[in-house]
């Protein structure tokens, strides 16, 4: 009796070989394996999985740390001294990391979804490294220098949170299809007892999230308060060059309802606007005055601070890249702003009945205004001839003289305190960072009628989150894009928001349910047939336009003596075959 083995006939796979060979560089079949993965490549799938999801967590931090661009180019200018926009590298090596292991990752699991063995190319190996490497040195250099900006991930999932979830239920929900197809393939048991519990476990964690999320957009709309004011950050400095009276002209443009700026003092007591310490970045110091351009800004006097030209420099760096959308007549009238002062911000805000907040820089110790710098400030009030109850004052030193001096002024901290010790200290309003107050605070500082300034608030979603939170004005550098806001970006009842979670774990539940189902159906289908009539079966229903006979070999071994030849033995069955192949 002679044992062969009968026609083999293999198909193109393109698909299999693109997923092995991008992955793995294994583009020959004789390459690919469906044995088990070996240790070594087990762990690089963990690194691989690591890399994803702290590059997952660092693309989330940036995506909404755009509220604060432009704080962190500022913090870069003050360390390097050089105006340039440091988000742009890091925006586009953190889109293209993420992007590459994201691929690698869904590469991954069309290995196991087809029960390849994972063999990662060395090359592969160190890109991961290197995305790893850059994304941990990443986060230590924010951690450093940015730390406060961390809090923008937990404030952001207020706001995010039940939409993250939902994605995160639907992809989960999806690899079920992976799991299920390991599990029904496996032959140990302990094998699949173990996948079985680690994904039943994930899955369970997913539907008791909502637990744990917490919203203030989650609410009746019957309690909502109204709309927070909105308070133009050194005017609209992304539509004109900040702290100069066009800002603040274009930001009474967009309805604010006051304005706010930094103040320092020049050498003859003239109270001016300016947020930086030198007049490089925002002036044309270095043209005007190029042996004083590395001199404080506080050290030059009136005339001089009035000979610079304010405005080039937007139209020439583009801080927030708006430059292009501005019309001709703007971009003339930005050219000719020069250097503003604290007063003629004042005539402004009054004409206007607008509010005033700024923040008070004390000259250098050598200054000839050191010790009268508070003096000098009030006076430039009392000669605008704006009404005191329209200044918020921040200042903590000699507080009690000034409010002898001005009894109407709005007495503001920018320092947290409890309160309890506002009142105390007769202090009525609070200027704090966004990140510096937790949803129960602000309703404590509503209830004792302390008003709750919140900067720097750029984005809808966030001035959602505090619009729900019942904050009562914000200040802001994009007074334009929050004029687009009347209602919060999303509100919804905590009993329809209930029925929305309920509803989506029970259809991913019953989703999983099926296709572990189905899996099993199928995979035990399969069995039932034998490997060769699965393979011949194959052949007679193909066309010969949709298979590529890649071998075609009679395996002939003699059990006993052999009789005749294997073209007289297989010859008719040979045919019979290759015949009903090519008349399909």
């Amino acid at each position: 009796m002679v044992k062969h083995q009968p026609l083999q006939v293999y198909e193109r796979q393109l698909c299999l070989s693109c997923i092995t060979g991008i992955y793995g560089c294994r583009w020959k079949r004789y390459q690919r394996s469906h044995d088990d993965t070996t240790k070594w490549e087990l762990l690089w799938s963990l690194i691989l999985l690591l890399t994803f999801c702290l590059l997952l967590v660092w693309f989330y931090f940036w995506w909404e740390a755009h509220n604060d661009y432009s704080e962190f180019n500022w913090f870069l200018y003050n360390r390097s001294g050089e105006w340039s926009d440091g988000t742009v590298p890091i925006l586009a090596t953190t889109a293209a990391g993420f992007t590459y292991i994201a691929f690698l990752i869904v590469l991954a699991l069309c290995h196991v979804a087809l029960g390849q063995q994972l063999n990662l190319h060395w090359l592969h190996k160190i890109g991961v490294t290197v995305a790893l490497l850059t994304t941990i040195i990443g986060v230590i250099s924010v951690n450093q220098t940015w730390a406060q900006e961390w809090d923008v991930i937990p404030i952001s999932l207020q706001a995010t949170g039940p939409f993250l979830h939902i994605g995160a239920l639907a992809a989960v929900t999806a690899l079920s299809w992976i799991v299920a197809g390991q599990v029904t393939r496996a032959e140990k048991m302990m094998f699949q007892v173990v996948v079985v519990l680690l994904y039943v476990s994930v899955l369970l964690a997913l539907y008791m999230v909502p637990l744990h999320i917490t919203s203030p957009c989650i609410m009746d709309p019957a309690t909502l308060k109204p709309r927070p004011n909105v308070i133009g950050h050194q005017g609209a400095p992304m539509l004109a060059p900040e702290n100069t009276l066009w800002s603040f002209q274009r930001a009474l443009q967009m309805n604010v309802t006051g304005l706010e700026a930094d103040v320092a003092i020049s050498m003859d007591g003239v109270p001016f606007l300016m947020r930086d310490l030198t007049l490089r970045r925002t002036t044309d110091v270095e043209k005007v005055f190029p042996d004083r351009q590395m001199d404080e800004a506080s050290l030059f006097n009136w005339t001089d601070l009035q000979q610079l030209n304010a405005g080039r420099w937007f139209l020439k760096d583009d801080p927030f890249w708006t430059v292009h959308t501005l019309f001709q007549h703007e971009k003339e009238r930005i050219a000719n702003q020069t250097v503003c002062s604290l007063e003629q911000l004042l005539k402004l805000a009054s004409y206007h009945n607008s509010t005033v907040v700024f923040r008070l820089r004390r000259p250098p110790p050598k200054h000839p205004c050191y010790d009268s710098w508070i003096n000098d400030t009030l006076q430039a009030v009392r000669q605008s001839g704006v009404p005191q109850s329209l200044v918020m004052w921040t200042p903590d030193e000699n507080r009690t003289q000034v409010r002898q001096l001005a009894p109407d002024l709005i007495q503001t901290s920018v320092v947290k305190r409890s309160p309890q010790i506002l009142q105390q200290s007769g202090i009525s309003s609070l200027l704090l960072r966004y990140n510096q107050v937790s949803r129960e605070e602000i309703g404590n500082f509503s209830e004792a009628h302390i008003n709750l300034t919140l900067y720097t608030v750029n984005e809808p979603w966030l001035y959602s989150v505090l619009w729900c939170s019942g904050v009562s004005s914000v200040s802001s550098e994009a007074p334009h894009v929050l004029l687009k806001v009347p209602y919060p970006i999303w509100l919804m009842r905590p009993n329809e928001y209930c029925l929305a979670w309920v509803s989506a774990d029970l259809i991913s539940f019953a989703v999983v349910i099926g296709i572990f189902i189905f899996q099993k159906y199928r995979m035990s289908g399969m069995r039932s047939y034998n490997p060769e009539q699965i393979m011949l079966n194959a052949a007679v229903r193909r066309s010969s336009g949709d298979i590529n006979v890649m071998k075609e070999k009679l395996i002939f071994s003699e059990v006993r003596n052999g009789v005749g030849s294997a073209e007289e033995l297989y010859g008719d069955s040979y045919d019979y075959y290759a015949n009903q192949g090519i008349s399909q």
